[in-house]
């Protein structure tokens, strides 16, 4: 999913270099860098913490690309590509996060 965000957001304007392209890049980023650090965390409670703020990174990526699209930096076809994405990771945190609950009674 990042080098698809970084990809897509190569074409965008270069005025939004530091804007709606940096933001969907640390967002897109910000996914599995809490997955990672808190994979890293000594209890499953503080993993399941980073999983969750991993989660609103997505909803922020997913909100940035219906923003993208509005403003024609990326096409319908792009815009549903990516959502496809959103839509399995989320589906993959959510099924971790229940199996750790469920697993450590957490």
């Amino acid at each position: 999913m990042v080098t698809t965000i970084y990809q897509l957001s190569q074409k965008f304007p270069k005025e939004e270099l530091y804007g709606l392209s940096n933001q969907m890049r640390r967002a897109a980023v910000s996914v599995s860098s809490n997955i990672a650090e808190g994979a890293g965390r000594q209890s499953n409670k503080e993993f399941i913490q980073f999983l969750y703020i991993a989660m609103g990174s997505l909803s922020e990526l997913e909100t940035q690309t219906i923003i993208a699209r509005n403003l024609g930096f990326i096409n319908l076809e792009e815009k549903r590509q990516c959502e496809e994405q959103y839509t399995s990771i989320a589906k993959m945190l959510s099924g971790l996060i229940n199996f750790i609950k469920q697993k450590t009674n957490v």
